[in-house]
Order: structure tokens, then C-alpha cells, then sequence
């Protein structure tokens, strides 16, 4: 008898795993409420308790969407100097100068957004 093939297993579980998927979406989409016409307060904002105005579909300004993805990518990088000063001692000179360098890129661009407005709140 001949071994069996390397990826016979990996190309089942893919099957598998893609049919158990369907299976469920096709179940879940199956047995859905379905309303006749949905009610109008759907569409209506919820304000705490007081009385909504406006739709609930209104355009948001770009500028909160630049805000937070700017917190994120410096957010997201400042979590890399955690692990790199706990292991600082054991990595040597090197680690520290590429580092700086790192920061000094990341400083460039926080100057480079602040130089462009994207960080003024108001424009």
C-alpha cells in the first residue's frame, strides 16, 4: 500500500469546516424573523431617553474616522516598546539605535499629520 497523500488531510478539513459554515449561515438565515414591514422607530435615533431629531442615517464627518485610525497606528506601535524594553538588556546596542530610528519614522509621521491639519479637530 502507498502512504496517503500529504494534504488529503488539510484538503478534508477545508471541506469540512467550509460545509459546516454554509450549513449554519443556511440554517441561521432559514429560521430568521422575518417582519412583514418593519416599524418606522427602527430607522429613528435612541439619545438617552430624550426625544431623537434627525434620521438616524446622517453623514458622519471624515474627521472623527482619521482621528481614530491615527490612534490606532500610533496606538498599535506604541505597544511594540513594551516587549523591546523588557528584553532591551539582551538584545544590545543594536535594538537600541534601531529603535530610535523606528521612533524617529513614527515622529516623522506625526509631524507630517499634524503639519497636513489632520490632527486639528475643527477645519
Amino acid at each position: 500500500m502507498s502512504a496517503p497523500q500529504p494534504y488529503v488531510g488539510l484538503a478534508l478539513h477545508a471541506v469540512v469546516s467550509l460545509a459546516i459554515a454554509l450549513g449554519m449561515v443556511g440554517v441561521a438565515a432559514w429560521m430568521r424573523y422575518r417582519a412583514k414591514r418593519p416599524p418606522q422607530v427602527r430607522y429613528e435615533t435612541y439619545e438617552c431617553g430624550e426625544e431623537p431629531f434627525g434620521t438616524a442615517r446622517a453623514r458622519i464627518p471624515v474627521g472623527f474616522y482619521l482621528i481614530a485610525l491615527l490612534f490606532l497606528l500610533f496606538d498599535v506601535e506604541a505597544a511594540f516598546l513594551f516587549p523591546w524594553v523588557r528584553e532591551l538588556g539582551n538584545l544590545g546596542i543594536l535594538a537600541f539605535w534601531e529603535m530610535v530610528i523606528f521612533l524617529g519614522i513614527l515622529l516623522l509621521g506625526w509631524f507630517y499629520a499634524l503639519r497636513k491639519g489632520d490632527l486639528r479637530w475643527i477645519r
